[in-house]
């Protein structure tokens, strides 16, 4: 480790989320999203007890199998409450979406709540998600920063260890090509920004530095934006400017092109500490719970889902590498952190 020191109540929590250091979390604290993909299905607005329901039908058939899960406190409560034992709980702090009448889609947070609270909800870390232009205007970004700097400071004082979710954008960029072009610079500023100790952020959950829709290899269009050695080499450099573990999302891409992107990194020695993927893994129940309910959700479930999340645990356990080697491995650590750690000898 350099100057970041984490606090013990950090490295604990933390080592609740994570099998041998590699966070391999499911991904369940969409809220409009999920409401408006349920009324598509069903042509009605979900009422809040089947959004808790769906939840909840995840939460406990999928959280065998994964290391934590990623929650929000509005809707997903009760369903943590069905993870399985041993299973880490991280709680969404933020907003669902943004206000699209004020330009910037500044972030905030759930009224209410505070790091505090979610502590005393049992959470074991806290995850924010900020739209963020790494280009924008300094005045409007530097409002953006200061909130990251609050959120990381309350963090730091009750323990718990921030997870930032920034996904990138450039609302005068309307052609998916450009953005495509465009995109692996922005997440590489963006990453670089949000390691600096100011801050406070302790796992980065972020995006591919490419698009794999535009990847030769991943995608299927005619006129790539990337071969895959451009596309690796995105990553190398994203990782390089990284100075704090980071994780993959899913973006809500299939399976198959989630776990092909991330074999791309993988083999390519990108130090990436595991994922936090939600759609990718659950989203075709969305349609059977719509039409057909809890009961046939499950039953999905228990089969696509469980498949799903099990070829994706195959990837990490092959590519994915733990946490704390980003600051310094594991000798960094006091011997308290470090006995009760499993690893490939034991």
């Amino acid at each position: 480790m350099e100057s970041y020191r984490i606090s013990p109540a950090k490295t604990e929590n933390l080592k609740r989320c994570t099998h041998h250091g590699i966070i391999a979390a499911a991904a369940m604290d969409q809220r409009g999203s999920l409401a408006r993909a349920l009324a598509n299905q069903g042509g009605s607005e979900p009422e809040p007890e089947q959004l808790r329901n769906f939840k909840q039908v995840v939460t406990e058939v999928l959280t065998p199998h994964a290391s934590a899960v990623l929650l929000d406190p509005v809707f997903g409560l009760p369903a943590s409450e069905k993870r399985a034992p041993g299973t880490g709980l991280l709680l969404a702090y933020e907003i669902s979406g943004y206000d699209n009448k004020v330009p910037g889609r500044l972030p905030s947070v759930l009224e209410g709540y505070s790091v505090r609270r979610l502590a005393e909800a049992s959470a074991n870390g806290v995850k924010v998600l900020l739209y963020y232009n790494p280009f924008d205007e300094v005045q409007l970004n530097e409002r953006k920063h200061a909130f990251i700097e609050r959120v990381g400071a309350e963090c730091q004082a009750v323990g718990l260890p921030f997870f930032l979710e920034p996904v990138t954008y450039d609302e005068g960029i309307d052609d998916d090509f450009e953005w495509a072009t465009r995109k692996p610079e922005y997440v590489k500023r963006t990453m670089e920004e949000f390691s600096r100790e100011r801050y406070g952020v302790d796992i980065l959950k972020v995006e591919f530095p490419f698009d794999a829709r535009y990847t030769e290899t991943l995608g299927d269009i005619e006129h790539p934006a990337y071969n895959r050695d451009q596309a690796i080499r995105h990553a190398q450099e994203a990782a390089e400017v990284a100075g704090k573990p980071f994780i993959f999302l899913s973006a809500g891409v299939d399976m198959s092109t989630f776990i092909a992107s991330l074999e791309l990194v993988g083999e390519a020695g990108v130090p990436f500490s595991g994922v936090l993927c939600g759609r990718a893994t659950w989203k075709g129940g969305i349609p059977v719970y719509a039409r057909h309910g809890k009961a046939a959700l499950r039953s999905w479930l228990e089969d696509e889902g469980v498949r799903n999340i099990k070829r994706l645990n195959e990837v990490l356990e092959t590519y994915a590498r733990p946490w704390w080697e980003f600051f310094g491995g594991l000798e960094e650590f006091p011997s308290s952190f470090r006995e009760d750690i499993p690893t490939a000898e034991n």
